[in-house]
């Protein structure tokens, strides 16, 4: 029969990671006093040498300053630049049909819409651009392209059905708009007109695009704005 082996003394178990604890916690404070007497040499030498503080924050002023000011002139540089858009009739004709919603989008812009977005494409139930107004007013707007300009087909009232259904109650639209470069049938005209939905046929539009007025100074029936501010 073999020899059992006597068990493991509980005792020099315990020793054992008494010795481990002990060894770690040696191990913490030799860090921290480093860490201590380090940053005790710093601050001495940071006090010693203070005139390099000086130094850089002089350096950290100058680049923030260079910065700040650069970035000052090129917001300045892009509100002239919006400001100052205008399109003329001819040019909006020339653009693609996705190029013409970017158009009408950067109109809006010109206008005091900042936020106004592009998203038109494949899923956009109804809208090629959402924007709110200085006024608070959130604007819905459909674009329909026609490269011939007058001479392309006209907008019918199916169209406007699609925008009437989506434009309110899917987009929460308070001004619910349909732009063309072309003209709308005297049906649809007269749909819009029933359901309080905005026009921009080509002669609109290219007062519009001129910058004679915001688009909201150009059209009727326009509802009141969401909230008091200094334009109202």
């Amino acid at each position: 029969m073999s020899a059992r082996r006597p068990p493991a003394r509980r005792g020099s178990r315990k020793r054992r990671s008494a010795k481990n604890a002990d060894g770690e916690a040696l191990l913490v404070l030799s860090v921290a006093a480093v860490a201590l007497v380090a940053a005790v040499a710093a601050v001495r030498w940071l006090l010693e040498h203070w005139w390099l503080l000086v130094l850089a924050a002089a350096v950290a002023a100058c680049v923030g300053g260079a910065w700040g000011h650069r970035r000052s002139q090129r917001l300045q540089w892009e509100r002239v630049q919006t400001r100052a858009l205008r399109y003329q009739l001819t040019q909006l004709d020339a653009l693609h049909h996705r190029q013409f919603e970017f158009a009408v989008r950067d109109l809006m812009r010109r206008d005091g819409c900042p936020q106004a977005q592009q998203v038109g494409g494949r899923g956009d139930n109804g809208a090629d651009v959402l924007a709110t107004d200085p006024l608070g007013r959130r604007w819905v707007i459909q674009c329909k392209h026609r490269q011939a300009g007058l001479a392309g087909s006209a907008i019918g009232t199916p169209d406007l059905q699609v925008l009437n259904g989506t434009g309110r109650p899917v987009h929460k639209g308070d001004v619910v708009v349909l732009v063309t470069n072309g003209r709308f049938t005297a049906p649809a005209v007269t749909f819009g007109r029933q359901q309080k939905l905005h026009l921009v046929d080509r002669h609109l539009l290219g007062q519009w695009a001129a910058g004679s007025r915001p688009l909201w100074e150009l059209l009727d029936r326009i509802p009141p704005p969401r909230r008091p501010t200094a334009l109202s």
